[in-house]
């Protein structure tokens, strides 16, 4: 299902045909590094996490991480959207490109739709934002969409620190 689409990119629901994508996506070296290894290495394993992550949250919430797409090829270049984690009081952005993507203002371009989305469709109050400490290039993405370093947080006891983001969305009543 489509959810937006900007300039050159369409950003639609993640579905179980997705599955040799988000592999792909979830094993690069840098989201290894910089997000976490979820431990899918087989198709039938990102099917899974698929339906149990971005479908279920998308199912309950209306909003969940969405596959961006091409729009003049079609093809698959990353996930962004909106995510609701158990470690964190409020919604956050999240987003991933496969590396051949990464440098053109895709993400960039991505994200400042599901922002615009987050307030404008949702409206919600504040936003959250994650980071590794080591991530700067997500970082100065971040920050040139409008949120601010908040915080080092620990999501997990065995966390050693992540770097948290936040904006003002729109005015709470």
């Amino acid at each position: 299902m489509k959810i937006l689409d900007t300039a050159r990119l369409v950003l639609r629901t993640v579905e179980a045909a997705d599955a040799p994508f988000y592999l792909e996506l979830v094993n690069d070296p840098d989201f290894l590094r910089h997000i976490g290894d979820r431990g899918i290495r087989t198709l039938e394993a990102a099917r899974t996490h698929i339906d149990n992550g971005p479908v279920r949250m998308q199912a309950a919430l209306g909003h969940a991480i969405w596959l961006v797409a091409h729009k003049e090829s079609g093809a698959p270049i990353g996930m962004c959207g909106l995510i609701k984690r158990d470690t964190l009081p409020e919604v956050d952005l999240g987003y991933a490109f496969l590396p051949g993507w990464r440098g053109q203002g895709y993400a960039v371009e991505a994200a400042r739709a599901v922002v615009g989305y987050a307030r404008e469709r949702l409206g919600l109050a504040r936003l959250l934002a994650i980071t590794s400490p080591h991530n700067t290039a997500s970082g100065a993405l971040l920050e040139k969409l409008g949120l601010r370093f908040d915080k080092i947080v620990h999501l997990t006891q065995e966390d050693p620190g992540t770097r948290l983001y936040a904006m003002q969305l729109c005015a709470t009543a």
